[in-house]
This record gives structure tokens, sequence and C-alpha cells, in this order.
């Protein structure tokens, strides 16, 4: 059994972080912090360098988006997932391109809770593929912060990115292409380091903006 996974929360509501807090610990996730705004949330993950946030959009003092922008400019920074009450909110999708691993509504499941934690730990997309492509719809423009030219992509590249982007995980994306999960992985990695993003939620994003895949 390697280290537990370390978590700190941040939310403006005294009883959603209590709620957060029991359903992980139950689950042998340790709590390392707690936060009710956003200049707390930065102190928190400075102090105790956590692998996940869960940091809410709406707090006072510097929102979760503000707060997201810090701790991920910071080196070696954690997995930030963003807590909201709205699927279709314009920060969901700011907190995207700044590089959020993803997002989860508050009144999330404890066990999808849990494995959201753990699935972002290890460096995979939180990402409801139908949500994703409403975010995108509503709210991407030419002017965005993450629009990249695809041309320096291969064809391999650009079958896996379009893949990735309609929610398939590696083992899928191996699977439809006949190639291995480590393969994949070499793909997704290149595909970052061309398109200079910092991970596959950013890629997600990047495909809808350039229509490499549209929104149905």
């Amino acid at each position: 059994m390697g280290e537990p996974l370390r978590v700190v929360i941040a939310d403006d509501q005294a009883l959603v972080r209590a709620g957060f807090r029991m359903i992980l610990t139950a689950d042998g996730i340790d709590v390392v912090g707690e936060a009710e705004n956003g200049a707390e949330a930065v102190e928190a993950v400075r102090r105790t360098r956590p692998d996940v946030v869960l940091m809410d959009i709406r707090m006072p003092a510097m929102d979760g988006i503000e707060a997201t922008r810090r701790v991920l400019a910071g080196t070696d920074p954690p997995r930030v997932i963003m807590l909201t009450t709205f699927d279709l909110d314009t920060y969901v999708y700011a907190a995207l391109g700044l590089g959020a691993s993803g997002f989860l509504l508050k009144d999330v499941t404890p066990e999808y809770l849990v494995a959201a934690v753990h699935i972002v730990r290890d460096g995979d997309a939180l990402l409801a593929p139908s949500i994703t492509r409403r975010l995108v719809e509503r709210f991407t423009t030419p002017e965005s912060p993450l629009h990249r030219d695809l041309s320096a992509l291969t064809p391999r590249e650009r079958e896996v990115l379009t893949l990735v982007a309609q929610g398939l995980s590696n083992v899928e994306v191996a699977g439809r292409l006949f190639l291995s999960e480590a393969t994949v992985k070499t793909h997704v990695a290149r595909i970052l380091a061309k398109l200079g993003l910092r991970d596959r939620v950013q890629a997600v994003v990047v495909a809808y903006e350039t229509r490499l895949i549209t929104p149905s």
C-alpha cells in the first residue's frame, strides 16, 4: 500500500466541508486541510501539499477561479476539482481553461466523490462528455486562451485526440484503435506536449474549439 491520498476541501459552507470530509475519510483518504475561501485554500495547499483540491467556485474574499489560478501556478501543483451547483456555469469553463482536472456537482453521490478523487490523482480527466459538450458549445470563443493549431499533430494523434474528446479512457481508445494502453498514453503525452497543454481536460476543450469534433 502506498501513501494515503491527501485532499484539501475548499468551500464556504461548513456543512459541505463536513459531509465531504466524512465521505473521504471513511474511504481512507486523508483530508489534510479545509478552507472557507480562496485565500485560505491557497494557503492550505502551500502548507499541506495535497494530491487533490476540491475547490468551490463561488466563495467570499477570493473565488475558486482565482484560487485555482494561484494553486496551479505553483511548483508541482495538485490536481484541482471544481465544485459547483450548476453544470452549465461559465466559471466552470474558465476553470477548465486554467487547468482544473474537471468538476463535480455538489449533489454528487458519495461513491462518485471517492472515485473522482482517485481518478484525477491518477492523472485522468473528470469530464462527463455531455456536460463538456454543452459547456464548450455555450462558452467557447475564437479568442479562447486555449485556441491551438493542430497542424503539428500526426494523423494518429488527431485520431487519439478525437476519441479522448469524446470521453473515452486510455483503455477504451486502445481497444478502438487496436493499440496497447501504453502506446495510447504515449500519444496523449505527445499531444499535450505539442499543443502546450497541462492535461487531457485542456485537450478536450481544444478539440472542441478547433472543431476537431463538433457539438452534436
